[in-house]
């Protein structure tokens, strides 16, 4: 067994889905979109309160998978479209405040350095040596971090948490500053309109609720895919492919809630192999398994459940320590993190 002849196999079992199928991606873009805004139809022209914040609510469910259209767009692999792919996810994002422009060069940075530098902008998890440093408020932050960013930080803490990496990082990306003003003018611009048509309308206080409830809703899912993906996870293997394998949860789960996620259900074959589309995820997680089983490679997991996984996780909180290397994948150990304080014990999570 070779580096040379691993990375090869997985290139030639995955070579023939790489192609991108503009009518599947266009598909789950339509379909997700037009429920959202037939939701947003009914929300306005509700008779009554109940009916508004239900329809609302509703809404900003299939919003935040509407939303995940716009990680496709990002690798190019919802159509090919490059015009498409460029434009639309910002005029999806901007009425939600994202700054797509920004979160698109932070996850460029993210998926080289996964598992392998720590100053991985989308690194949710924290390591023993920050923990030791931080002071108490910040220790008790992260004990509770998986409740306290999902129910309370929710999407104004990614908002805001990209607004502030996107201008720390402004010298070590060269567009990133390009990036920043184009986010601010287009959510400003954007949200002037609406504001100007709210208050036109009598419906300020409508208006208010209503990115409210979206906000909440929005980002209990998105806060929650994040923290999934590759929290406890972290660890380097002997290639980029391979570590990204190691590095990141695939979840076990229907192939509707599949679609709904973009394939990101399997997000261990999304990073090794950005460039394969959300359709073909599923084929190129079976494919890669036989190729690690032939080379005697630990096989990748499918956890069950995003609601179990989560439930068990958030219960679990951990710190990243120093590498594991008796552990097949090269993994850090986890540290338990016990009513604020910690468990110097090893543990595979």
């Amino acid at each position: 067994m070779t580096v040379n002849s691993i990375t090869q196999d997985l290139q030639q079992v995955t070579a023939d889905l790489h192609q991108v199928n503009p009518k599947a991606g266009l598909l789950r873009f339509s379909i997700l979109g037009s429920i959202f805004l037939g939701l947003v139809i009914l929300a306005w022209s509700a008779p009554n309160s109940i009916l508004f914040v239900a329809a609302t609510m509703l809404s900003g469910v299939f919003y935040s998978f509407w939303l995940i259209c716009t990680h496709d767009m990002t690798h190019q692999t919802l159509t090919g479209w490059k015009w498409f792919d460029s434009i639309i996810p910002r005029l999806m994002s901007w009425p939600m405040l994202w700054p797509y422009s920004i979160y698109a060069e932070i996850h460029r940075l993210h998926h080289g350095w996964n598992g392998i530098d720590l100053r991985d902008p989308e690194r949710i998890q924290w390591t023993f040596e920050e923990y030791q440093q931080a002071q108490p408020i910040i220790r008790w932050y992260i004990s509770h971090q998986w409740l306290f960013d999902i129910l309370i930080l929710g999407g104004i803490g990614l908002i805001i948490k990209s607004f502030i990496k996107g201008i720390r990082l402004q010298k070590l990306v060269s567009s990133m500053r390009r990036q920043v003003l184009l986010d601010a003018t287009g959510i400003m611009f954007v949200h002037s309109v609406l504001l100007m048509l709210a208050m036109f309308q009598g419906e300020i206080l409508r208006y208010i609720l209503f990115w409210l409830i979206l906000e909440r809703i929005i980002g209990i899912v998105v806060q929650t895919r994040d923290h999934l993906e590759h929290y406890g996870l972290w660890g380097k293997f002997t290639t980029h492919q391979l570590t990204q394998l190691y590095a990141c949860r695939n979840i076990e789960t229907s192939s509707l809630v599949g679609w709904l996620m973009g394939g990101l259900n399997y997000h261990a074959v999304h990073h090794t192999f950005p460039n394969i589309p959300f359709n073909q995820l599923p084929e190129a997680f079976e494919r890669i398994q036989k190729v690690l089983e032939k080379h005697n490679l630990p096989l990748m997991k499918a956890e069950p459940g995003y609601l179990q996984s989560t439930y068990w996780l958030s219960r679990h909180p951990s710190l990243i320590g120093e590498v594991d290397f008796s552990n097949a994948t090269n993994r850090h150990r986890m540290i338990p993190l016990v009513a604020g304080s910690t468990k110097i014990v090893a543990t595979e999570i």
